[in-house]
């Protein structure tokens, strides 16, 4: 048997700092991203089945999202203003990341690498419509570090802020209107207030 890397690479999600051009009050990295990416997916989707009548697997949907960013660990974390600064660049910067993907998965045993194919592609049967799951779930982590930082008194992620919560609402998705209201909310008060 050959050693593999590829959970010891996947390890170093930790060292991945996010918001590179931004100035933090605590920084994020990728790993911490990741987490709480997975936890609101998997809430999102749960949304989707339990109040809109769906039949997603929700489970499926937080392993998604535990991968969503990996290829970071190799591209690190473009900021999204310099990632979609034009066509051009959103262009390159797509293949680089499947260039990045095919190398962690190169690093799995020849057994594991069909799943983790799916996984970190999220071309696995059934992915394509949890991918906007993930996609909002992204964006909601995204706007809660918006709200922490605006919570500290960093007014640096005011219009980051702004943008973000814009491009939720245009995903026009019944789920994220849900979460916005019922969870959304306690992310704004102190520990004693959320009772």
């Amino acid at each position: 048997m050959k050693p593999s890397h590829f959970y010891a690479m996947l390890s170093r999600m930790k060292y991945i700092n996010r918001w590179g051009l931004m100035n933090n009050t605590k920084q994020e990295n990728l790993s911490e991203h990741s987490l709480q990416v997975a936890m609101i997916a998997h809430c999102l989707v749960l949304i989707h089945n339990k109040r809109f009548k769906g039949s997603l697997d929700a489970e499926r949907a937080a392993l998604l999202s535990v991968f969503h960013d990996s290829t970071e660990i190799i591209t690190g974390d473009m900021p999204t203003p310099i990632k979609y600064f034009n066509p051009e660049i959103k262009k390159a910067y797509k293949k680089i990341e499947e260039s990045a993907a095919e190398k962690l998965i190169a690093m799995l045993p020849d057994d594991f690498k069909p799943e983790f194919e799916g996984i970190i592609k999220m071309n696995g049967e059934g992915d394509s419509e949890l991918k906007k799951f993930v996609k909002a779930a992204d964006r909601f982590s995204a706007l809660i570090k918006c709200i922490d930082e605006m919570r500290m008194g960093n007014d640096e992620f005011r219009k980051a802020k702004e943008s973000i919560e814009k491009s939720i609402h245009e995903m026009d998705m019944p789920e994220c209107k849900v979460f916005e209201s019922e969870f959304l909310p306690s992310f704004y008060l102190a520990l004693d207030e959320q009772k």
